[in-house]
């Protein structure tokens, strides 16, 4: 019997050493419920080889972060873990082949359909949850493309993003540090007023109202598991400073405006009517108190405001049935709220009493019910490279969510990339970015009409 307990206190020291638990949001987003991923896009200058992709890997990615090296398993009481595992690189590396002599035109579709396959495809369970894909054929956009697709329960957008730019250098000098634009710490925002109405306003909407059929929203369930074209628009920053210094409020205010509104006029010219329809945009924030990126070694401080994982909150934003550049946008009220912790604490509650699937299956209920989801991020002021390889351009998305429609702002080297992620067979992806291009143009020339004036 002794022998037994000691092979028993074995067993449960060699656990401790190989694995750790998995965060309850980790948990969340790798669920029956749940199963959403990231996909970061970087567009090189040059033609890309694949040959230096392992060594690459195994010098700079792997060190980065143990959860690279890990799988999550399950327990017998249901418990998540984070295992240690040796990695086989060749097994997260794809070099896709496709027809020799065709048109950039064509390898632009060839592309669109490979990230098209890509976001669809679940990761597979039995391996880190992270894959890099090389595409080595020139596009109308890069010479090569590079795509990291990433499990969100590793992380949030901040943490893998911050995690890709450790990949990085610059361009110009790569033994300088990245640079970034300030970022606004939402504890700021979240020390206003409004909470209170919002939050409540937010609980009834996951709970009880459901947005109404439209262009972008088709009301069933399996969105998740429908492709989905990831396209592009390309704003200058500069014009985007230009109706924040005009109009007020920030950034991302002008950003969403433009969103909001475009997404309106798509609604009008798709189907008559539909533009005053009842719609919201689940808004992703990130809930670190920081105003720049952190390193991932800071990032594992344990005195740090910024830990690696998934830290960020969300709330119902109601999309405004006309926005122009005079109008008060309704975002800058949910940044001023603390609706975004209040729901935070919600689900650990839920959590507590009851169980992860329990909190995945409410998430996608939320989700679900709403329009679409907005997440914004900023990237680096100067050209950076992987390797050899200079980035003309970076976007990312998030895939495999309950939403029909799903839009993504990125800032790198003075513009901004607006990813849309629309569901193929419900949305127009040309005729939706081409509202988004006039939404663009006329809150930027109302803006510097009507100050002007």
């Amino acid at each position: 019997m002794e022998e037994l307990k000691h092979e028993s206190s074995i067993c449960d020291e060699q656990q401790e050493e190989e694995t750790e638990p998995a965060s309850p949001t980790g948990q969340y987003y790798n669920s029956k419920a749940l199963c959403i991923s990231i996909v970061a896009v970087l567009e090189s200058e040059v033609p890309v080889d694949d040959s230096s992709a392992l060594p690459l890997l195994k010098s700079v990615f792997l060190p980065i972060h143990p959860r690279f090296s890990s799988i999550m398993v399950t327990d017998r009481n249901g418990g998540k873990y984070w295992k240690k595992v040796n990695v086989k690189l060749e097994d997260h590396v794809k070099v896709p082949a496709i027809p020799n002599g065709l048109s950039l035109e064509s390898h632009d579709d060839y592309f669109q359909e490979y990230l098209t396959r890509l976001a669809l495809e679940p990761l597979p369970q039995f391996k880190p949850l992270w894959e890099i894909h090389i595409f080595k054929y020139p596009t109308t956009n890069a010479a090569g493309t590079v795509v990291f697709k990433f499990h969100h329960a590793l992380g949030d957008r901040y943490s893998l993003m911050g995690a890709l730019f450790s990949c990085l250098q610059r361009t110009d000098d790569p033994s300088l540090p990245l640079t970034f634009p300030k970022i606004r710490s939402p504890a700021g925002y979240m020390k206003r007023s409004n909470s209170t109405v919002d939050f409540t306003w937010s609980l009834a909407k996951s709970s009880i109202w459901e947005d109404d059929v439209t262009p972008i929203r088709s009301g069933t369930f399996g969105a998740e598991f429908k492709p989905v074209s990831i396209t592009t628009v390309t704003f200058s920053l500069d014009r985007i400073k230009q109706i924040k210094a005009k109009l007020g409020g920030t950034i991302t205010d002008v950003i969403v405006s433009i969103i909001f509104y475009g997404t309106r006029q798509y609604m009008k010219a798709s189907s008559k009517g539909s533009g005053n329809t009842n719609s919201t945009a689940l808004v992703l924030f990130n809930t670190r108190e920081i105003n720049t990126y952190q390193t991932v070694q800071e990032m594992a401080k344990p005195d740090t405001k910024a830990p690696w994982g998934n830290n960020f909150g969300f709330i119902h934003v109601p999309i405004p049935e006309i926005i122009n550049a005079e109008t008060d946008d309704p975002v800058q009220r949910a940044h001023s709220s603390l609706a975004v912790s209040f729901a935070g604490s919600l689900l650990e509650m839920m959590r507590r009493f009851r169980d992860s699937e329990a909190v995945a299956r409410y998430i996608h209920g939320i989700s679900r019910k709403t329009s679409m989801v907005i997440t914004n991020m900023i990237g680096p002021v100067e050209q950076v490279s992987l390797a050899d390889y200079p980035v003309t351009g970076l976007y990312f998305m998030v895939v495999n969510v309950p939403q029909n429609l799903t839009i993504t702002a990125v800032s790198y080297m003075g513009k901004l990339r607006i990813a849309v992620g629309a569901e193929k067979e419900l949305i127009n992806h040309k005729l939706f970015n081409t509202c988004m291009e006039n939404a663009f143009e006329k809150i930027f020339n109302d803006a510097i009409n009507v100050t002007s004036s």
